[in-house]
């Protein structure tokens, strides 16, 4: 975490100078463009893939640059961003991945004017103890801890001020960012399909925060996600607002503290399971995702129960679309492969064009989406999966993302919510290195 000091993580409130540093990103990604075709016929094909991973870098780093001196919702866009694996060309994803340890606690006096302006009263006052030194950080706000009159410890998550001010012009900015290096790119996806993204993020961000929500959204969880081995931590309510949340402090380790303490085999697989299994759960049962899948959002408990934080942004998925889902993952488990199924399936997700013949779909699209196929069946091809062996998300192959694209007709909300959460779930499982059993009754 980055140490206290100035808030210097606040959003840039002038316009003019916010417009400037786009109009510099901009500018700074057509000389790169400009510079990459001057020399594109002279490559070998070797050449040419090592030219173009060095293209998107550059326009991933320029891109985080300017959202990086934005800071505010622009930084946690970016973050959002990286995690739409498929949209974003790799190279400029990682670069937006930066933005996840970007971090600028508030100082001392800040906190306790947020606290003021939020509670009315001082942390003395709020609280028996309260400890001013955040403990954990990140682009929208920080947490501190701190003791109930009680004796009960809970956590308290403050906003950084100015943050809901920003996202209309921090958005639009963005958006003009990404259509204008898209003009200076063949990587980036068409403007249609990226206003698609661009919605849900804008959306995401508006109900990350506002805390109150989140606060209803731990209250519906704990009520309903009833699996055992499951802790969601409950707000305080008379401690919560718009812009302060407390909630119950639950004592364990992230996952990567977790893994440092070297646990065994068994431990690794009883938390992938868990991970596994709540998943399935929320989605075809509960119909509701807590859509955030960052690795920070979970706690290992000593207990060995699994401790569920974050609930900023949660969705609630359509019955068809689950229905559509499970039957496409089912089609794509069929050997051969059900294709009448799996293009109706598409079809009812709105993820194809209606009037594309059975002839194309086969010939046309089936073919450019094979290595994603064939990825995503991989978890469900074995009764036990290790997905320490799990490979990378398929990077596509050159010319398969623009035909594929084509016949593309739009990314229904839910799935991209869905998406994301899954993509979240396989990281954390091949992190944990976890075997885990995926039979289940919705995907066979």
């Amino acid at each position: 975490m980055a140490k206290q000091g100035q808030a210097t993580g606040l959003p840039r409130t002038g316009a003019l100078s916010r417009s400037t540093i786009a109009g510099v990103a901009v500018a700074r990604a057509g000389m790169a463009h400009l510079g990459h075709k001057a020399t594109e016929l002279t490559r070998s094909q070797v050449q040419s893939d090592a030219a173009r991973a060095d293209h998107e870098a550059r326009l991933g780093r320029i891109l985080f640059s300017a959202l990086n001196q934005l800071k505010g919702t622009a930084l946690k866009a970016s973050q959002l961003l990286s995690m739409e694996l498929g949209f974003l060309p790799e190279g400029m994803r990682h670069e937006l991945a930066r933005a996840h340890y970007q971090v600028t606690p508030l100082n001392r006096a800040l906190v306790v004017k947020v606290l003021r302006q939020e509670l009315g009263q001082d942390p003395h006052v709020l609280f028996q103890q309260f400890d001013p030194l955040a403990f954990a950080a990140a682009s929208l706000g920080q947490v501190h801890a701190a003791t109930l009159a009680d004796d009960t410890p809970v956590a308290v998550k403050l906003q950084y001020p100015g943050m809901a001010n920003s996202i209309g012009s921090d958005m639009r900015l963005l958006r003009s960012l990404l259509l204008s290096l898209g003009a200076h790119s063949e990587v980036l996806p068409k403007a249609s399909i990226l206003e698609c993204v661009m919605a849900d993020i804008e959306t995401k961000l508006a109900e990350e925060l506002d805390y109150l929500q989140e606060a209803r959204a731990l209250q519906w969880f704990g009520q309903h996600l009833t699996l055992p081995g499951l802790v969601v931590p409950q707000p305080v309510m008379e401690r919560t607002t718009r812009r302060v949340l407390t909630m119950q402090r639950l004592q364990g380790l992230h996952l990567h503290e977790w893994l440092r303490t070297q646990p065994s085999q068994s431990e690794r697989d009883h938390f992938g399971q868990r991970l596994f299994d709540t998943f399935m759960h929320c989605t075809f049962v509960l119909r509701r995702l807590q859509a955030d899948p960052h690795p920070g959002n979970y706690l290992f408990l000593p207990d060995a129960r699994l401790g569920l934080l974050d609930f900023g942004c949660t969705r609630t998925l359509d019955g068809d679309f689950c229905q559509a889902l499970a039957d496409a993952w089912s089609a794509l488990l069929r050997s051969p492969t059900d294709t009448v199924r799996l293009q109706q399936a598409y079809r009812t997700l709105g993820l194809i064009d209606p009037g594309l013949s059975a002839h194309d779909f086969a010939t046309q699209l089936l073919p450019t989406l094979a290595a994603l196929h064939h990825w995503q069946r991989l978890p469900f091809s074995h009764p036990v999966y290790d997905f320490a062996q799990h490979p990378p998300y398929p990077r596509p192959q050159p010319g398969h993302s623009s035909q594929a694209l084509q016949h593309l007709q739009s990314v229904p909300p839910d799935l991209a919510y869905f998406d994301r959460a899954y993509l979240g779930l396989i990281q954390l499982l091949k992190s944990l290195g976890a075997r885990v059993c995926t039979t289940n009754p919705w995907v066979h």
